[in-house]
């Protein structure tokens, strides 16, 4: 064996390694979410259900940050009571679940075009659920650190 082919066998299996390793996290650990799900929003009396439209949603059981949801409200209202989040950040999603758009999404809180929620309180260990809501009904929601977990 000479160095050459050695040389091709480690070049080929860097990129084989890589190409597995991006598949992995772009795409094989995401499960789409069925449109029955349920998006709630946090309110003074507790943790209300949404009337949703249109829901599009992927979960990952690897990471409780994976979670990224798109729908439409089909009663504005239903926000009216909810509680704001705090340091809401929309967190990006695969390129391939192109209804959410994160950067879009924090700009238009930053500019008050929309409005986040706190959606659920401690969904998993550590994680909360906030919401963004549009003036127009949609809605977009995604799970961030809360910030408990810290020293």
């Amino acid at each position: 064996m000479n160095g050459r082919t050695a040389a091709i066998a480690i070049v080929g299996s860097a990129i084989l390694g890589g190409a597995a390793m991006y598949w992995l996290q772009v795409y094989a650990f995401y499960d789409r979410l069925p449109e029955t799900s349920v998006l709630r929003v946090t309110t003074e009396t507790g943790v209300q259900p949404l009337s949703l439209a249109e829901f599009q949603g992927i979960d990952a059981t690897s990471s409780p940050l994976r979670y990224r949801a798109c729908a439409r409200l089909a009663e504005m209202t239903e926000v009216a009571h909810a509680t704001p989040a705090t340091n809401p950040d929309p967190l990006t999603a695969p390129g391939w679940f192109d209804c959410f758009d994160a950067e879009a999404i924090g700009t238009a809180i930053k500019r008050g075009d929309a409005t986040a929620y706190l959606s659920e309180r401690e969904i998993h260990r550590g994680v909360d659920r906030l919401i963004a809501v549009f003036p127009d009904g949609r809605a977009y929601a995604w799970q961030q650190l809360n910030g408990t977990l810290e020293d």
